[in-house]
C-alpha cells in the first residue's frame, strides 16, 4: 500500500511538496488556514482542507494519525511550527518532516520529535518530495520539466553485475554518469565496472523512467 502524506502549511514550499507527491501517485491531504490558498491547490492534491493546524481539535478531526508522513511547512511563525510538530508527534504519525527558519529552530524541532528538518531556502520542495517516497533515491536535480539527474543507491539485483550486463539504457532508459564509492567518485565508469553493495549511481533520465526505479 502506498504511503499517505499530510502537508500542513501550503505556501510556495509546502504546495510544491504536496503537488509533486500527488503527481507521483501518492495520496496527499493539504491543510492550510487560508481559504484562498486551499482553493489554489484543491485541484492538484487528493484532498485539501481549510483548518487551523494549531487547534488540537481541528487536527484530530482530520484523522492525521492515519497518515504515514506529515510534512509541516508552516511559514514564518516558529511558535506555531513547534506546537504543530509536537501535536502531530503525540498523535503518533510515524515520520515527521518539518521546515525550519534557522539552526536554533531546527534544533528545537529535532528535540520534540521531528525525524527530518529541512531548510526550504536550501532544498527545493520537489527534491524533498522525491526523497520522501523512495529509499533508493539519495538526491534529485531537475534539469528540465521532463529530465532529471538522481543519485540512486544500488539495487539488490544490480550488485555484482557490470554496467554492460545491466544495460541500463535499454532496460531502464537511463544513463549512468558516475559511480560514488564512499569518498571516491568515478566520473566515467567503464562497461566492465561491477556494481558493489554500497555504491551510489549518478544517473540521468526521463522522469517517467526514473520514477519506475523510485517505486521499485
Amino acid at each position: 500500500m502506498k504511503k499517505q502524506f499530510v502537508v500542513i502549511g501550503c505556501g510556495r514550499f509546502g504546495s510544491s511538496v504536496a503537488k509533486t507527491l500527488c503527481s507521483m501517485g501518492y495520496e496527499v491531504l493539504a491543510v492550510d488556514k487560508n481559504e484562498e490558498t486551499i482553493q489554489g491547490i484543491v485541484e492538484q492534491v487528493t484532498h485539501a482542507v481549510q483548518a487551523d493546524a494549531t487547534d488540537e481539535n481541528s487536527i484530530k478531526s482530520l484523522g492525521i494519525r492515519n497518515f504515514d508522513v506529515a510534512v509541516i511547512t508552516i511559514g514564518s511563525n516558529i511558535q506555531s511550527s513547534i506546537l504543530v510538530t509536537l501535536m502531530i508527534k503525540e498523535l503518533g504519525v510515524k515520520y515527521i518532516v518539518a521546515k525550519a527558519q534557522n539552526e536554533l529552530h531546527a534544533k528545537v524541532l529535532y528535540k520534540i520529535g521531528a525525524d527530518r528538518v529541512v531548510f526550504p531556502e536550501r532544498e527545493m520542495g520537489v527534491r524533498i518530495a522525491h526523497n520522501l517516497v523512495s529509499s533508493n533515491i539519495m538526491d534529485y536535480i531537475e534539469l528540465a520539466p521532463d529530465y532529471s539527474i538522481v543519485e540512486i543507491a544500488s539495487l539488490e539485483e544490480w550488485i555484482g553485475k557490470s554496467l554492460r550486463e545491466l544495460n541500463m539504457r535499454s532496460k531502464y532508459g537511463i544513463n549512468v554518469m558516475a559511480i560514488k564509492r564512499g569518498p571516491d567518485i568515478d566520473i566515467s565508469p567503464s562497461a566492465v565496472d561491477l556494481i558493489r553493495d554500497d555504491d551510489v549511481l549518478v544517473v540521468i533520465g526521463h522522469n517517467d523512467d526514473l520514477q519506475k526505479i523510485e517505486n521499485r
